[in-house]
């Protein structure tokens, strides 16, 4: 019997499988989903990737408590052995296989999975974030917007919760185009531009003013009040603010790590779907907002490679961005002239 929204959980579901992954014929594709996530999702994905002519398997198995290395020993053998030995994975788990052994296995030094991070979408986000977006228009705007930004050589950042954060770029680190998995290598949702910047040269203050995400207890979703990392050289010194603050404080502190306290990388959120909502997937991505990540650097940074226990984010709303002294955004509202035309055409400006 049809259900809400299967025709578009359809076309979103082969949009991943033909256009994001470009699946071929005899290809293995593994579907990852825990039993928290969106079932529905999953399988509509794997009958796109069936049609495609791949050889499909999904592995729905039980949710561990938080993310990254901390869900390691939850994990079925069997979802450890299976990850690094597929051509295609889409992960659709909502406590994220992200920064796992089986992920670091299959992703450090890529020569095969192509991976495509969905982690926790429900139904509604997936056909907002994906089966509505206008892929060619997504990729002018993104494009545009990673030429600049690799250019950029000095970057500031602010918004009106308090953020006033500067920063150095490295030459030969990659700016990370996001939405589409045509390599191998990890790859995530449509509409964020993601890179490590120089670690020792970022100082100020990042204040979260939309959702804070560390998985298990310390995934806070959307904030009740800013959250204040003070930054100094690449470490978060203090945190600051009101009752989430203080709880995360506290929750740094419990990991005994000193590694998570450093800046992991910064994200820019451009995806014409996504909306607030608590979900890390869909918040990085907000309009406008801006995205830092403290704890594990994923090695596709080719950064520092900051070995920490688990990795957290947080989003910054309206944000205002100037390269090399140039303003490109305006609280949230893109000034630099091709990037502003490009906003009309996609529908947010």
């Amino acid at each position: 019997m049809p259900t809400t929204m299967d025709l578009e959980i359809g076309v979103a579901a082969y949009k991943v499988v033909r256009d994001l992954l470009e699946v071929k014929k005899g290809e293995s594709v593994l579907i990852t989903i825990d039993s928290a996530g969106h079932w529905r999702i999953a399988e509509e994905t794997a009958k796109a990737a069936e049609v495609m002519g791949a050889k499909v398997m999904v592995a729905w198995h039980s949710t561990p408590p938080g993310y990254g290395k901390v869900g390691d020993p939850y994990l079925p053998d069997a979802l450890h052995a299976a990850i690094p030995e597929t051509d295609c994975w889409v992960e659709y788990n909502y406590q994220w296989l992200l920064y796992s052994t089986p992920w670091e296995k299959a992703l450090t030094n890529p020569k095969r999975v192509r991976y495509l991070f969905l982690g926790g979408l429900n139904e509604d986000q997936f056909v907002r974030c994906v089966g509505k977006v206008d892929l060619n228009l997504q990729k002018q705007f993104q494009d545009t917007l990673v030429g600049l930004t690799q250019k950029a050589k000095k970057i500031r950042i602010t918004n009106s919760a308090g953020t006033d954060v500067s920063f150095e770029n490295v030459a030969g680190r990659p700016v990370t185009n996001e939405g589409w998995a045509l390599e191998p290598g990890a790859h995530f949702l449509l509409g964020q531009i993601g890179w490590a910047p120089l670690e020792e040269s970022i100082n100020g203050v990042i204040a979260f003013n939309g959702s804070f995400s560390g998985g298990g207890e310390a995934d806070l979703g959307v904030l009740k009040d800013p959250v204040v990392f003070h930054v100094k050289e690449g470490v978060c010194v203090d945190i600051t603010g009101g009752k989430e603050a203080k709880f995360l404080k506290v929750w740094f502190a419990k990991l005994q790590d000193p590694l998570m306290y450093h800046v992991a990388h910064v994200c820019y959120g451009f995806n014409p779907g996504a909306k607030l909502s608590g979900l890390c997937t869909e918040d990085e991505r907000v309009w406008g907002a801006t995205e830092w990540g403290f704890g594990y650097q994923g090695p596709f940074f080719k950064a520092k490679g900051i070995n920490a226990k688990t990795h957290v984010d947080g989003i910054c709303l309206n944000s205002s961005l100037w390269l090399d002294g140039e303003q490109i955004m305006d609280e949230g509202r893109l000034v630099h002239s091709k990037l502003a035309d490009l906003a009309v055409k996609i529908g947010k400006q």
